[in-house]
């Protein structure tokens, strides 16, 4: 018997019943909202237009290096694109940064080459995280704000949506988090890994969302830190 696969097929099916129930529940509790009206959901539709030109990259993709045990944080890079020095970030995990992805402008101030900052990453003293499997957490999506932003040469404006991202367990106990990004043209967002924090301390959510308005959009990535 293929224990995996079934421990697999059951977690699949607990997240689709867990995503009916929270459905059900978000209906009931705006029963009696007033609903949009359609003459407002298609004008923000017609009104606004993707960006059309040919954009070569895959977007920007984030990656976690690992735990400074020391200064009780996580270190994240993110890569632009083969040519462009990364962007290295600290993500704290205690106090009152906590869950915040913040760059470390101090490698930045005298203009390094990607070289450089890569020298500098490869130095760190980091102990690595455990991938875990993506199937026991759920994402659920959210647009807080929706705005129209102008594009120099465009006639018409682009989609901006204050997306919001939050992260859960499909059994309901555990770590849970959540963040806000700013998405463009559709909010859409997608759990790509998982990582456990050594010690028990939290888990490390990767999510790609359409971060980057250029061609049809181009994906960016987040770090989600989920604690009890």
């Amino acid at each position: 018997m293929n224990r995996d696969a079934k421990s697999q097929s059951s977690l699949i099916a607990l997240a689709r019943t867990r995503r009916m129930q929270r459905a059900l529940a978000h209906a009931y509790l705006h029963q009696h909202a007033p609903l949009p009206t359609l003459r407002l959901s298609l004008g923000f539709m017609m009104q606004t237009a993707c960006t059309t030109e040919e954009v070569a990259g895959l977007g920007h993709r984030m990656s976690v290096l690992g735990i400074q045990e020391r200064e009780g944080c996580a270190y994240v890079l993110e890569e632009l694109s083969p040519s462009d020095a990364p962007i290295v970030y600290r993500l704290f995990l205690a106090g009152p940064r906590m869950g915040h992805l913040v760059p470390i402008q101090a490698w930045y101030e005298h203009d390094p080459s990607a070289a450089e900052i890569r020298a500098r990453v490869h130095a760190l003293e980091l102990v690595r995280c455990t991938k875990t499997t993506t199937e026991a957490w759920m994402l659920s999506t959210r647009v807080v704000q929706r705005r129209a932003l102008r594009v120099a040469g465009q006639e018409l404006p682009i989609r901006k949506f204050a997306l919001q991202l939050r992260l859960e367990p499909v059994g309901g106990m555990g770590a849970t988090g959540a963040t806000t990004v700013t998405a463009f043209l559709r909010p859409d967002a997608r759990l790509v890994e998982v990582l456990a924090i050594p010690g028990g301390r939290g888990v490390l959510a990767r999510v790609s969302f359409i971060g980057v308005p250029s061609g049809l959009g181009l994906a960016k990535e987040t770090i989600v830190l989920m604690t009890e």
